[in-house]
């Protein structure tokens, strides 16, 4: 039997995301984020709530251009790391991202080991065309920043790994 479910993010939910990942921003593994940006971000939200309705994870796929999303805000709670959780949120993200057109996921983390067993690899220099470049750099996302490598997010990004993954 299952022991949690993934679903939609609802505007109610927002606290509890607010929660799971506040050690995570402590630990400075996940950027903090203004209680605005979370109700702004609401339907690009899942979480995952077991059985007696805690929330044990969340994750968001935020897209950035026409073939190009961003996993977000992927978190789980402490004692359910390595039980599956992480995996199911990934999985309905990439459905998400496939459902929406997108053909390329864009992360970047820490957790490396996790990211490359979903086939996310280091993008490394990549970029994207120049004239997609143009216009990804209006954005005032920071995560959008953050995949063009701008110098304007460096302090925020160190240590992170820029990672890529092709869906098929």
């Amino acid at each position: 039997m299952q022991e949690y479910s993934v679903r939609r993010a609802r505007t109610s939910d927002v606290p509890r995301i607010q929660a799971l990942v506040a050690p995570l921003v402590q630990e400075r593994i996940l950027l903090g984020k203004e209680s605005v940006v979370f109700y702004e971000a609401v339907q690009e939200f899942r979480v995952v709530e077991d059985t007696d309705g805690t929330l044990i994870g969340c994750g968001a796929l935020h897209v950035m251009w026409e073939d190009l999303g961003e996993v977000r805000t992927l978190a789980v709670t402490a004692d359910r790391l390595g039980r599956g959780v992480g995996h199911a949120l990934m999985d309905r993200l990439e459905t998400d991202a496939r459902e929406l057109g997108l053909t390329r996921l864009f992360c970047l983390t820490f957790e490396v080991p996790f990211f490359s067993r979903h086939g996310f690899s280091d993008m490394g220099s990549e970029t994207v065309d120049p004239l997609v470049y143009a216009e990804l750099v209006r954005s005032h996302d920071e995560g959008v920043a953050e995949f063009l490598d701008l110098a304007r997010v460096k302090p925020n990004t160190l240590g992170n790994t820029r990672m890529v993954k092709r869906l098929v």
